[in-house]
């Protein structure tokens, strides 16, 4: 795997917030996964809701394939939510990315608090103030109960992001440089 400083974390926990800021910091490409998504398959909702969301699940780990396959620069690249909560046989191989993506000492996951009923209650607020969801909070919030087992099981580095932008940024800032990636 080329290095790829993966984000990982529900909507709303900040990745491509702090991900557009860390790409300028460390002055590597920022791509985020939804955005990449949206550019090559169309709207996200209109996917999941014609044809399914493992389908939308399959399109989005090959987007993700091509990405990662692309070049040798360094990327900052943000996950979609659900990236890392996917069932086990959405597609083959799934379940070995997944592990190197965990395993991987430049992944990290953000969480606006690592208790649960904290992390519902943020998550949930910074999802209301997106116009593109339709204002749904119990679904919002069932979405983060049911994945927030699987984040807090990700066996990677994490940051909470309830703190200011700049200050995530550069807290991940300094982990990749502490990691000394090769180029």
């Amino acid at each position: 795997m080329k290095n790829v400083l993966h984000l990982a974390g529900p909507g709303g926990a900040g990745k491509t917030s702090v991900g557009k800021l860390l790409g300028k910091l460390l002055a590597w490409e920022f791509i985020d996964l939804d955005e990449s998504f949206i550019s090559s398959s169309g709207d996200i909702s209109e996917f999941i809701e014609t044809k399914g969301y493992r389908a939308y699940a399959q399109r989005n780990l090959a987007i993700y394939e091509s990405i990662v396959s692309i070049g040798n620069a360094p990327v900052v690249l943000a996950l979609s939510s659900g990236f890392i909560t996917y069932p086990a046989d959405v597609a083959e191989g799934y379940l070995g990315l997944r592990h190197r993506i965990e395993h991987n000492p430049l992944s990290v996951l953000l969480l606006p608090s690592f208790e649960l009923e904290e992390c519902v209650e943020i998550i949930v607020s910074r999802q209301m103030g997106r116009h593109y969801l339709n204002g749904n909070s119990q679904r919002e919030e069932e979405k983060i109960r049911q994945r927030f087992p699987a984040f807090m099981s990700f066996e990677c580095t994490r940051f909470l992001s309830n703190v200011p932008v700049t200050e995530l940024a550069c807290r991940i800032m300094r982990f990749a440089r502490e990691r000394k990636p090769v180029f």
